[in-house]
């Protein structure tokens, strides 16, 4: 994947220094601040960490990997008191895996990397998705109101109706 130029794009609210004491062993990684969208038009694949962040890359049409891993206390207790199939705002709404999700021991360099080459060589998983983004945007746009439409269909699926 060294043809490929890595960006990370920072959180809201994050401080620079968290990012650049991470980033600092890779030359080959930068970052960018309040510039998602403009990372986004240019992204040939992103690996995404939010839920909000997740919707906003398929609506941009990128091909995307969840990536997600807290505290195992944390997500011991959340797996036992939440029950939904995915965490992915797309996976929910469409009520199907759209978009692989690598969560907590899933999350690992290999399958990482696995995933991102699936999402940039596999040309029958780009038409998938390719498929599945253009579904998502006409299930949100029906009736005219996306963000109604994708409330009551998280709403709707969270509480089994």
């Amino acid at each position: 994947m060294r043809q490929y130029q890595f960006v990370v794009g920072q959180a809201p609210g994050q401080e620079d220094i968290f990012y650049k004491s991470i980033l600092q062993p890779y030359s080959n990684i930068s970052s960018v601040s309040n510039q998602t969208y403009n990372l986004l038009k240019q992204a040939r694949a992103a690996l995404v960490t939010s839920g909000t962040a997740t919707l906003e890359t398929a609506l941009f049409g990128v091909p995307e990997v969840v990536c997600y891993k807290s505290s195992n206390i944390s997500y011991q207790i959340a797996k036992r008191l939440i029950k939904i199939k995915y965490i992915s705002l797309i996976n929910l709404i469409m009520d199907k895996l759209v978009v692989k999700e690598l969560i907590q021991n899933d999350l690992t360099a290999e399958n990482l990397s696995h995933e991102l080459n699936e999402l940039l060589t596999n040309s029958a998983r780009q038409q998938q998705l390719k498929d599945d983004y253009a579904a998502l945007k006409k299930l949100l746009s029906a009736g005219g109101d996306a963000s109604a439409t994708a409330a009551k269909s998280i709403y709707n699926f969270v509480n089994g109706n």
